[in-house]
């Protein structure tokens, strides 16, 4: 979500993401419809089949794809992917960080087998085209932050990639959590997913478990500062807690966040130098777990992080900025998180 690139929601997205010859297009399926930027009545968000037996869906930019058929075949943003799978919806490829992190599963790619998935693209920049058309897609789907741009799609390339199948974008900021997990369930459905099926349905009446648990603590420890950060090595970025989806839906459940002023027209981040790094008082910080954040032994080198009075108490909790719109993969999130706000002492 909002992370630091130059072409996407955050002025020096460079460093936090990056914290990480011509083709000749050519429609790879007639199935490949149209993609109708005002909309279409036969849409009414959810994917469905027209009096004309064509597939549609209405994305959170407003276009309703159109195809001959239900997509087979999706190439999607790691996280995307990994949310459709929760429903039994799998792709044929990905992109975006999905390689292990510090020897451990990319908490981005949720449940997904790896072994089994192509993908055209771990870092930003980095979407392989020819990759992209030898997996012959008919839909593309990924997060937006904010619309219209693609998440990871490099904005260069966009419109090329366009024209070899449909997209789907799906929106993550400025928005509570509920909504991207009711678009992304809304299209798990118009793929074929069964909501009423065992797992999505356990997996929905633990979320649902999951936010009264952490409403709980957040009334039992009220008081309680949480800021929720990310770093490069020149700059600590505070977040701006409505920016972002899982923050703006915790502070709906009663979560006291320290409220980053927005640095850029997008409004995500404050930006501080590391001299100001203690700017705010935290009880409890949440710290960005992405592949391209800035590692806790990096940060721990510098002074001014070492002294905040959460990183002395220890009362750190991972920030799971980019997790999967899907109940299964925010529920453990959540529970993870209502632990911490339980636990965590205020420190003056």
């Amino acid at each position: 979500m909002g992370s630091p690139r130059a072409d996407t929601p955050l002025t020096s997205r460079r460093h936090l993401l990056a914290l990480g010859g011509a083709l000749a297009l050519s429609p790879l399926l007639a199935a490949c419809g149209k993609d109708d930027a005002n909309g279409d009545s036969k849409s009414s968000g959810s994917g469905q089949k027209g009096d004309d037996g064509a597939w549609h869906f209405k994305d959170d930019r407003g276009r309703t794809v159109t195809l001959d058929r239900r997509p087979q075949r999706i190439v999607a943003f790691v996280s995307a992917a990994a949310a459709l799978y929760d429903y039994g919806i799998e792709c044929t490829g990905i992109f975006g960080p999905s390689k292990p992190i510090d020897g451990k599963p990319n908490p981005q790619a949720g449940r997904l087998d790896l072994d089994k998935l192509t993908s055209v693209g771990e870092q930003w920049g980095q979407f392989n085209i020819e990759k992209y058309v030898a997996l012959r897609p008919d839909l593309l789907v990924s997060t937006m932050f904010p619309p219209p741009a693609l998440w990871f799609v490099p904005g260069e390339s966009q419109k090329k990639i366009e024209t070899l199948a449909r997209t789907v974008g799906i929106a993550g900021a400025h928005r509570s959590l509920l909504k991207p997990l009711e678009r992304t369930a809304d299209l798990a459905v118009a793929l074929g997913a069964d909501l009423r099926a065992q797992q999505p349905a356990q997996a929905k009446a633990r979320f649902e478990r999951a936010a009264e648990t952490l409403r709980e603590a957040a009334r039992a420890n009220g008081g309680l500062k949480v800021m929720a950060m990310t770093g490069s090595p020149d700059q600590m970025y505070v977040a701006v807690p409505d920016a972002y989806c899982d923050l703006h839906y915790f502070k709906d459940l009663g979560v006291e966040f320290v409220e980053g002023k927005k640095s850029d027209k997008w409004g995500f981040w404050e930006f501080l130098s590391w001299e100001n790094a203690d700017r705010y008082h935290a009880d409890l910080i949440m710290m960005d777990n992405r592949a391209a954040a800035m590692r806790r032994k990096d940060l721990d080198q510098k002074p001014t992080w070492r002294q905040l009075p959460a990183v002395r108490a220890g009362q750190i909790v991972p920030w799971s900025m980019e997790e999967r719109y899907s109940y299964a993969g925010y529920a453990p999130v959540i529970e993870h998180l209502a632990a911490a706000v339980r636990d965590a002492k205020k420190l003056r």
